[in-house]
C-alpha cells in the first residue's frame, strides 16, 4: 500500500500507536530488566507529616506498580533540605531519586551563600508531580474569621502575633513573608524543623497562624481545629468553597502555591532517566493518584523532563526578588 493510497484513518492510527510506543519505552524496558534492577529509594528532604509526605507516598505507590520494583520513601530532614539534596546528588547506585521542591530548587540557591549541591548541574529533572495550594490558617482562638480581620489585628499589634513555618526558607515561610509584604504587616516568624512539629504547636494554640500546604491540614480545617482565612490560589478551592482567595480579599494578582517534582542524580544514564520520566508522568496521573491528591486539594501534574526544567527556571526568576526584598535568611 502506498502512502497516497493508504486510508487516512489507518495512517493516523499507526502514527498514534508509534507515538504511544515512543512515549513509554520505559515500561517495556523496565520489565525486560534494563532498569530498575532493584528497589528504588525515594528521598524526601523533609520530616514526615507534611504535604511532601503525601505527594511522595502517592507517587511511590504507583511507581512501584509501573516499574515492577519497590519504590520506598526515605525521609531525610535537615538543613532546609540541603542535607538530603547533597546525599542524592552524590548517590552512585543509580537507584536513588529525590523529591524536588520550591524550597530546595527555587529558594535555597538565593538564601545560602554556598550550597553543597548545584540545583541545575547535579540533578536530572524527571517530572513535575503536583502543585499544592498554600492555605493561610489561624488557630480558632484568634479573633479573625477572614484575611481582612487578620490584617487589621496584625496592624493593631505589630510584632506581637506569630506565625510558624517548617523552617527558614521553607514554602510556608516564603508564603507568609509574601503575604506580609503584600499586606504591609509585621508578624513574628517562628521556624520549626518540619511541618509536623509546626502543626503540633499550631493545633495546641502555641502558634497563632501559619501557611501550610493543603494536604497536610485539610482534616483539621474540616473538624474545626484550624480556621482557613484565605487560599493562595487564583480561584477558590472546590474543597473549601466558602474560603475566599487572598486576591479576592483585597490583594489582586496574589498567588502562592507549593510544588513538588521528581529529580534524579545527573549521573543517572539518559535511558534510565527516560524510563523513570515516562513512568512518573503516568504514575501521578493514574485515577487512584489523582483521586487521592484531589481529596487533599492537591493537583496532579505529570510533566516531561524538559517542561519541569523550564518550570524550575521560571520559579527561580520569580522568587529571587521576593527573597531579597524580604531578607529571608537560612537557619543558623
Amino acid at each position: 500500500m502506498t502512502f497516497d493510497s493508504m486510508d487516512r484513518r489507518t495512517l493516523l492510527a499507526r502514527l498514534s500507536a508509534a507515538g504511544a510506543a515512543l512515549s513509554l519505552p520505559s515500561l517495556a524496558s523496565a520489565q525486560a530488566g534494563a532498569w530498575p534492577t532493584k528497589s528504588v529509594r525515594f528521598i524526601v528532604p523533609f520530616a514526615p507529616g507534611g504535604s511532601s509526605e503525601i505527594v511522595a507516598r502517592t507517587t511511590a505507590a504507583e511507581l512501584s506498580k509501573l516499574l515492577g520494583q519497590s519504590v520506598y520513601v526515605d525521609n531525610k530532614p535537615g538543613g532546609a533540605g540541603n542535607v538530603a539534596m547533597q546525599e542524592a546528588a552524590r548517590a552512585e547506585d543509580q537507584h536513588t531519586v529525590i523529591l524536588g521542591h520550591i524550597g530546595t530548587l527555587a529558594v535555597n540557591p538565593f538564601i545560602f551563600p554556598k550550597l553543597p549541591y548545584d540545583p541545575i548541574k547535579d540533578f536530572r529533572p524527571i517530572s513535575l508531580l503536583a502543585k499544592v495550594p498554600s492555605l493561610y490558617l489561624v488557630h480558632p482562638d484568634v479573633p479573625a474569621r477572614n484575611l481582612a480581620e487578620f490584617v487589621a489585628l496584625a496592624k493593631k499589634k505589630p510584632g506581637q502575633m506569630n506565625y510558624g513555618s517548617a523552617g527558614n526558607g521553607s514554602a510556608g515561610h516564603l508564603a507568609f513573608e509574601y503575604l506580609k509584604m503584600a499586606a504591609g504587616i509585621f508578624v513574628t516568624h517562628v521556624p520549626y524543623r518540619g511541618t509536623g512539629p509546626q502543626l503540633t504547636d499550631l493545633l495546641a494554640g502555641r502558634l497563632e497562624a501559619a501557611s501550610v500546604g493543603a494536604p497536610a491540614v485539610m482534616q483539621f480545617i474540616k473538624t474545626g481545629k484550624l480556621r482557613c482565612i484565605a487560599t493562595g490560589t487564583t480561584e477558590r478551592l472546590a474543597q473549601l468553597p466558602d474560603v475566599p482567595t487572598v486576591a479576592e480579599q483585597g490583594f489582586p494578582g496574589f498567588e502562592m502555591t507549593q510544588w513538588y517534582g521528581l529529580l534524579a542524580p545527573s549521573t543517572l544514564p539518559a535511558h534510565s532517566g527516560d524510563i523513570l520520566a515516562a513512568a512518573a508522568a503516568k504514575a501521578i496521573k493514574t485515577p487512584s493518584a489523582v483521586e487521592h491528591l484531589s481529596k487533599e486539594a492537591a493537583l496532579a501534574v505529570g510533566s516531561t523532563p524538559a517542561q519541569f526544567a523550564q518550570f524550575i527556571g521560571v520559579e527561580q526568576k520569580r522568587w529571587k526578588p521576593v527573597l531579597e526584598r524580604a531578607k529571608v535568611k537560612p537557619d543558623n
